[in-house]
């Protein structure tokens, strides 16, 4: 279904989140920050819920997530970020949607002009391709951590909408309602996970290959490097051996 959960599948392999997990950590801060804007109790504030649950599957400490939550409610002092969505187009056409969490929205639109420019790509005016996406809950598990029949029946039986076959790892979809269950089931299960978020999937997915897969590896690695960038979402698919070859 998506290039994106083989780029995630990858990079778990070579170790690259585990190398990268300060940043991770720091991006999920921001989006805690940023939720508990609309109020610190994650009880009654389902974005935020999700970001403190995000957070504890990183393993967060509890006091970081505390601390975020109380500079998004104004407790304790810290940076204001302001939310933007960038749209796009990869190489070979292919549809991209960057969200930054910024403090200088003059510096991020910068970056991310320059990031696209250099790696084959160009920015698009706002609403050139989020129509070609929803939002979802998406669930990556390798086959080897769990069978098909005990994944089918946690989606059965806590809502989920879907299980595919990816070659390596099976993914669960779910509406976003529903991701909170079905993560916290498979969790619970004792089944880990390749990724694990709600994310913007594509209703259709474009083959790359070549010097237009390779460009396309780059350009996500330099938009996940920037600082003010939160996540990206394309809708490109490529064979996952020309995916890690291309990954540096």
């Amino acid at each position: 279904m998506s290039g994106h959960s083989k780029w995630a599948t990858i990079k778990h392999k070579k170790g690259a989140l585990d190398a990268k997990r300060g940043k991770i950590f720091t991006r999920l801060l921001k989006e805690i920050a940023v939720a508990a804007k609309g109020g610190g109790n994650p009880d009654t504030n389902a974005r935020l819920r999700t970001a403190v649950l995000a957070a504890k599957s990183e393993n967060m400490p509890q006091d970081n997530i505390k601390r975020a939550i109380q500079r998004g409610t104004g407790e304790l002092e810290g940076l204001t970020y302001e939310e933007v969505t960038f749209e796009g187009y990869g190489p070979g056409g292919v549809a991209i949607i960057v969200e930054v969490m910024t403090d200088n929205r003059n510096r991020a639109v910068s970056e991310i002009r320059h990031a696209f420019s250099k790696n084959g790509g160009n920015l698009g005016e706002t609403g050139s391709v989020k129509f070609m996406f929803a939002k979802k809950g998406l669930i990556a598990v390798e086959k080897s951590a769990a069978s098909e029949e005990k994944l089918m029946d946690i989606v059965l039986e806590h809502g989920g909408e879907d299980l595919k076959d990816e070659g390596d790892t099976w993914e669960i979809l779910t509406e976003p309602a529903s991701y909170e269950a079905v993560a916290t089931a498979v969790k619970a299960a004792g089944i880990k996970t390749v990724m694990s978020e709600v994310s913007m999937v594509a209703s259709t997915y474009s083959k790359l290959e070549g010097t237009a897969a390779n460009q396309m590896v780059r350009l996500l690695e330099t938009l996940e490097d920037l600082d003010d960038v939160q996540n990206v979402h394309s809708n490109f698919d490529m064979d996952a051996e020309q995916m890690e070859h291309a990954a540096r």
